[in-house]
């Protein structure tokens, strides 16, 4: 006997995809995130890079190294002096000595605050996060500017104040100035290396090119001044260079401070690099 067929299994039907449109006067209420979302802005962006630089190690340390040798060389230096060598210059005058090195602590900063995190591949977070670039680079370089001013500032104007206290044989000269003028020189070095740093991406590379940029000018003229066609050169590369515009500015020269020309000068250097690094900056990939 031929065993009987058994009909086949029917598979159901597909199911049609769901509708959902809102059935005639009816309404349903959009999705709200439950997470507030603003529209972001330059204040973001500088409170994110006031977080970072504030909690990396290497801004404590460069800055401590900083402090360490304005205030300490600075003290050391008017320990030595007595009270009728301030006669013709600032108190401040001794802040210059611990400077000429310090700032090469600053410049060290100024390069790491971008370089770092092109080295850790952590600048592509920050680009995801802010896809305004020029926001991030912008928030960099006020962040550093800004700490940079104020600890050099304070560094100077504690020195100055501490030697006017040591010294208080004669009035000496206004001092108020030099700590500003001072500052900022240093400061917008630091922010030249920042500048430096964006264009390279690489911490050595960078820190090795500012170091040139402050030391070969204040070697070179030794030798250009040696040549009569180029000593005119030398002249002028010595009456620019780090150290003597410093100099300047902290009277140490027993002339009025002065140093404007050279602090326009490096005002104009900087923002011929700024203005490189935001170029660039939207130009090239991560």
């Amino acid at each position: 006997m031929s065993t009987p067929q058994q009909p086949p299994t029917q598979q159901p039907a597909p199911q049609a995809a769901p509708n959902w449109q809102a059935a005639p006067g009816t309404s349903y209420a959009p999705y709200t995130s439950p997470i507030p979302v603003t529209r972001t802005h330059l204040g973001h962006a500088l409170a994110s890079e006031w977080t970072k630089i504030k909690s990396v190690r290497s801004t404590m340390w460069t800055l401590g190294v900083f402090l360490l040798l304005v205030v300490g060389i600075g003290l050391l230096v008017a320990a030595q002096t007595q009270d009728e060598n301030f006669g013709n210059v600032p108190y401040t005058i001794t802040a210059f000595f611990g400077l000429v090195l310090g700032q090469i602590c600053l410049i060290t900063l100024g390069v790491l605050v971008i370089s770092s995190e092109y080295g850790t591949g952590m600048i592509r977070t920050t680009f995801t996060a802010s896809p305004q670039r020029h926001r991030v680079l912008a928030a960099k370089l006020i962040i550093f500017f800004a700490v940079a001013f104020v600890v050099s500032a304070f560094a100077i104007g504690f020195v100055g104040l501490m030697t006017e206290a040591m010294h208080s044989g004669d009035e000496g000269k206004a001092w108020g100035g030099t700590v500003l003028m001072g500052a900022l020189y240093v400061s917008l070095l630091g922010v030249l290396a920042l500048a430096v740093g964006s264009m390279l991406r690489h911490s050595a590379g960078a820190i090795t090119a500012m170091l040139g940029l402050v030391l070969v000018p204040a070697i070179l003229p030794a030798f250009l001044m040696l040549s009569e066609s180029l000593r005119t050169i030398g002249e002028k590369m010595m009456e620019y260079n780090a150290p003597n515009a410093l100099a300047k500015i902290f009277g140490l020269d027993n002339e009025n401070a002065a140093g404007g020309a050279q602090l326009g000068l490096l005002v104009g250097v900087t923002a011929a690099a700024i203005v490189g690094a935001f170029v660039l900056l939207d130009r090239r990939d991560v």
